[in-house]
């Protein structure tokens, strides 16, 4: 459960702030999080949106560590979704990509599987 709580508090202090910035200053946004790979746009305010959905319910899993991981689920298929389908063929061509997102998304990927209660779900247990 401690692991869980960690998680949890590191993804209410990352996802969160760039939750702010991403739906509030998506220029700021494109700077730093997106490192200038992408223009500002609308979308950055939708993932924005991703974010503070993420942050919200992390902030309910300190409480029901159990009942809300589903959302580490959740992070591991998007994060890791996004590695193999932009961030890799981005790398092998050359292309310009979020290299701060890219190794936080690979490091987070490697992490979840080992915190995320497969057995709790499988048991069926909160």
């Amino acid at each position: 459960m401690i692991a869980l709580r960690i998680i949890y508090v590191l993804n209410i202090i990352v996802a969160g702030q760039i939750a702010i910035s991403a739906m509030f200053n998506p220029e700021r946004a494109a700077a730093t999080t997106f490192g200038n790979a992408y223009p500002s746009t609308e979308v950055m305010r939708l993932v924005g949106c991703l974010w503070l959905g993420i942050t919200v319910l992390s902030i309910l899993g300190l409480w029901k560590p159990i009942t809300f991981s589903p959302v580490l689920l959740l992070q591991l298929i998007y994060k890791g979704s996004w590695l193999l389908i932009v961030a890799l063929p981005a790398l092998r061509n050359d292309q310009p990509f979020p290299t701060g997102m890219a190794i936080f998304f690979v490091i987070w990927v490697l992490v979840l599987p080992f915190l995320i209660p497969w057995s709790a779900w499988l048991n069926g247990t909160n």
